[in-house]
């Protein structure tokens, strides 16, 4: 079963004292074929949608510490932006952080009751480059 693991940053809404932005970094969990989409369509500074749980747990390290670790298991990982975009960007813009590295890939297995999770160059308007005119009212946050 495959399974991938990366670090999601993500920019608060507000600026700090000293007038700078500050960014979280969130450690997410994908299994089964999303985990390989995102092993082989994700890289550094893509743009990504996730939407999951927050799962805790623990366990003992090497020095018989206990280590919390929080991280979000993802139902689902979106590419918010067509493929070649981040290369055009560069790879330092925020919105994805860390290398994913997928175990045991098992391409030829289809997993049932998986999402709709298409492959990137799937998407219809990849290839549109035309800017979407959208008024802040018709945003729902």
């Amino acid at each position: 079963m495959a399974v991938a693991t990366f670090t999601l940053a993500v920019n608060r809404p507000f600026t700090n004292q000293q007038g700078e932005r500050e960014t979280d970094f969130i450690q997410c969990v994908v299994w089964r074929r999303q985990a390989e989409n995102v092993a082989n369509f994700l890289k550094k500074g893509s743009l990504a949608g996730v939407d999951g749980r927050l799962q805790t747990r623990s366990y003992e390290n090497q020095e018989g510490r206990r280590v919390y670790v929080t991280e979000v298991v993802a139902d689902s990982v979106q590419f918010l932006e067509p493929k070649g975009t981040s290369e055009q960007r560069g790879a330092t813009a925020g919105g994805y952080y860390g290398d994913p590295f997928p175990f045991g890939q098992d391409q030829n297995h289809q997993y049932p009751n998986e999402k709709g999770f298409g492959r990137i160059d799937d998407d219809p308007f990849a290839n549109d480059g035309q800017p979407i005119d959208i008024s802040d009212d018709d945003l729902p946050f």
